[in-house]
């Protein structure tokens, strides 16, 4: 997704006194067409169940109750938002130099068993320790496992879209096997994963709620990406590449440079998700990673126009919509899947909504 809003240098200013309107239009384009593609999504998706034998009213107002209706569920949401936060900026960083990266998948999962190995390498250290150096592991793995894709953009011309994606499916087969054979723990019966790292070793909850601190984690790295991408020459490079790589060029930036740094921080985000999932979730590495955290970043990322604060509420929606899936099967009988095809429709229609920026007149700069 090329960053639109960059401007090139040479580039005519526009007249004074209409920057404040035409920013108006341009934010308002931003926000119309996802609202837009949200309520399209939420029409088709009320046929699907309407076809599936449930009510929609009833529908949107369980899925409401789950997600935000008591604090219960704010918790729940707030749960699994954490490392959403975190996998859609593993799509939104790259973007803003024009890279499409799907892969962030495969950068939690490798994060996840990554920082599971260093664990248990530490075993015996104090926690404080043993936690940094896992988190420093799953940011080295997840960051190093996106810098390949981009490395490979850069130098060699593969689309970084497919081997982001096929990346991610090593990441899985990689994990499968370390955990069925030289990192299982013994103990492990009928569901492989790597010793447990014990309770002392676990990441605890934020003070006053039951949601721990990846949470945190993921407000931090979003606030920090755009302050990254929007305040500093870095962030002004990156954005230059993703407007016109061959301006960037004579303009003496090096595009190498900015897209290893970039991906690399990306997968770093995806890793420490990773990281989160293994030291306040689950307690070791196991097929449990591979949760569809990573292919919902994507969608999270889309639909914020990969912008890292609006990346926010975007992840907190989708949270809610996950934690509402066990109260419809309960209530309304529906299929697991049925919050998958709710996504997946979400993600078409976000698609279809890509085509209609810069075809209204009203959003259109006037001079």
């Amino acid at each position: 997704m090329v960053n639109q809003t960059a401007r090139l240098p040479g580039a005519a200013a526009p007249p004074f006194g209409s920057l404040p309107l035409d920013a108006i239009r341009s934010a308002a384009e931003a926000v119309l067409i996802p609202v837009g593609a949200l309520l399209a999504t939420a029409v088709v998706f009320g046929i699907f169940v309407a076809l599936a034998g449930a009510d929609p009213f009833e529908t949107f107002e369980l899925m409401y109750r789950g997600a935000f209706g008591t604090w219960f569920s704010w918790q729940n949401t707030l749960q699994r938002t954490a490392p959403l936060l975190l996998t859609a900026l593993c799509v939104a960083l790259p973007a803003r130099l024009g890279l499409v990266i799907i892969g962030g998948e495969g950068a939690l999962v490798i994060g996840g068993l990554c920082s599971a190995a260093a664990g248990m390498a530490m075993v015996g250290a104090p926690p404080w320790l043993l936690l940094g150096v896992m988190a420093l592991a799953g940011m080295a793995a997840g960051g190093a496992w996106i810098a390949l894709a981009g490395a490979l953009r850069q130098f060699r011309g593969v689309n970084e879209t497919i081997s982001s994606l096929l990346l991610a499916y090593i990441a899985i087969a990689l994990m499968n096997h370390m955990v069925e054979g030289p990192l299982r723990d013994p103990a492990s019966l009928n569901k492989p994963s790597t010793p447990p790292l014990g309770d002392a070793n676990m990441i605890g909850a934020i003070p006053g709620l039951d949601v721990h601190w990846g949470l945190a984690f993921g407000l931090i790295a979003c606030v920090a990406a755009y302050v990254l991408m929007q305040r500093t020459t870095f962030g002004f490079g990156a954005r230059m590449v993703g407007g016109n790589v061959r301006a960037a060029r004579m303009a003496g930036l090096s595009v190498a440079k900015l897209t290893l740094v970039t991906c690399f921080l990306a997968g770093a985000a995806a890793g420490l998700a990773g990281m989160v999932e293994v030291a306040a979730v689950h307690g070791s590495a196991n097929a449990s990673l591979v949760a569809g955290y990573g292919y919902t970043g994507i969608l999270i990322a889309f639909i914020a126009r990969q912008n890292p604060l609006a990346v926010i509420p975007v992840a907190l929606m989708f949270g809610g919509i996950a934690a509402s899936g066990g109260l419809l099967q309960r209530r309304l009988d529906l299929p697991d899947a049925t919050i998958l095809v709710l996504q997946g429709i979400a993600f078409v229609m976000i698609l279809a909504s890509d085509t209609l920026y810069g075809r209204f007149r009203i959003f259109q700069p006037r001079g």
